[in-house]
């Protein structure tokens, strides 16, 4: 077994589902770098439950290549595992358990890496960055960008290990998530033209959304490198009504734009307002309490690193590949590029194809390959 894979054994057995507590993978991995001799900055959210680390491997006055990744995981509730998902299973050359593609694969990897890096010389250093909350927004990183800005570390590149099968991707889409509250007027049923239902509002409101994405697919950018070619709106859940003789007064939708980063997220979510203050003002004729709130869930920025970036070159030379890829799921990437202005790529191993479903599972092949792509990089690296 393979120095990654019994890392990773033991990764697996924390249940980092993002509604809990990663504090003891986290404590976890700070007392591994502490045995290396390697100290870590943890990086605590409001209530103390959560933390973001990071760690440097190498001189702390240069610039070093950033290795992130997230601890957190997605929900296990109502799959149908054929095995315990916080257990690793090894059987046919793949590993089973929740997290083993997205994307503690990658993080047992650089753990393994650190062993080595310890005894190296280094010129450029190697930082570790492990975040908490990126399944639900990428929320939690954001404090740890924070600090990192505020201590003026800036990482020289990022490679955010999210599952590409190891290929290098320079691009994706940004995505933001939106809660609407739409605002009526409840009445006995039987008197349905007396009120104003609120669900009939959301539903008014979903029509102008299908109309935005038919906009956007009729001439807004285009990119056929994506799967899925054109940004998207995407209505998820709808909540709305108490019983079916009540002509409901509040209901409530989330949507979703996931949009190119050739296409401006504002004028996309200002044709939307425009709409939904459209359908309020028809509304307000008879019913002047009407009323479609907006509330912003979650959001981060496309990531689009240029193919003649300097990470680009490095990442391609480690994976011995030629090709590089854009993906249509999101990652802490655009964030990092964005706020600390560093350089990134995503390329990690396993495939999202594989991930938060039922045996995820990530292939001994793939962590092979993540394991010659930072021996190849620690080479590099050396003084």
């Amino acid at each position: 077994m393979s120095r990654t894979i019994e890392i990773l054994d033991r990764l697996i057995a924390f249940p980092t589902v993002s509604r809990d507590s990663n504090l003891d993978l986290i404590r976890d991995v700070e007392g591994f770098l502490a045995a290396l001799g390697v100290d870590s900055r943890l990086v605590f959210d409001d209530e103390g439950r959560k933390a973001n680390l990071f760690a440097t491997i190498g001189p702390k006055d240069a610039p070093g290549i950033m290795l992130a990744g997230h601890t957190d995981v997605v929900p296990v509730d109502g799959q149908a595992w054929t095995s315990d998902p916080f257990r690793l299973i090894r059987r046919d050359g793949k590993l089973y358990g929740r997290g083993t593609a997205d994307m503690k694969g990658f993080i047992a990897a650089c753990l393994a890496l650190a062993e080595q890096a310890v005894r190296q010389p280094l010129a450029t250093p190697i930082h570790l960055a492990l975040s908490y909350d990126e399944e639900i927004g990428c929320v939690g990183v954001r404090r740890l960008i924070d600090l990192l800005a505020g201590l003026g570390i800036r990482p020289k590149a990022c490679i955010v290990g999210e599952p590409t099968g190891m290929q290098v991707v320079v691009a994706h889409k940004g995505k933001t998530a939106v809660r609407a509250h739409c605002h009526g007027l409840e009445c006995h049923s039987s008197l349905a033209p007396l009120g104003l239902n609120a669900i009939h509002l959301a539903a008014d409101l979903i029509g102008a959304l299908r109309h935005q994405q038919a906009a956007l697919l009729a001439g807004g950018a285009r990119d056929r490198d994506y799967d899925v070619d054109h940004s998207t709106i995407h209505v998820g859940t709808i909540r709305g009504g108490t019983a079916l003789n009540i002509v409901p007064k509040d209901c409530s939708l989330d949507f979703e734009i996931r949009h190119l980063p050739g296409d401006a997220l504002e004028p996309i979510l200002g044709a939307i307002e425009a709409a939904a203050a459209a359908i309020e003002r028809a509304a307000k004729a008879d019913f002047p309490d009407a009323e479609i709130r907006f509330e912003t869930i979650s959001a981060y920025p496309a990531l689009e690193t240029s193919p003649d970036a300097e990470i680009v070159a490095f990442a391609k030379a480690l994976t011995g590949g030629n090709s590089i890829g854009k993906i249509s799921f999101g990652t802490e990437g655009g964030l990092y590029q964005r706020d600390l202005h560093t350089p990134t790529v995503v390329c990690g191993p396993g495939h999202i194809a594989d991930a938060h479903k039922p045996d995820e599972f990530v292939s001994e092949e793939q962590l092979a390959a993540c394991d010659h792509f930072l021996a190849g990089m620690l080479a590099l690296l050396r003084g």
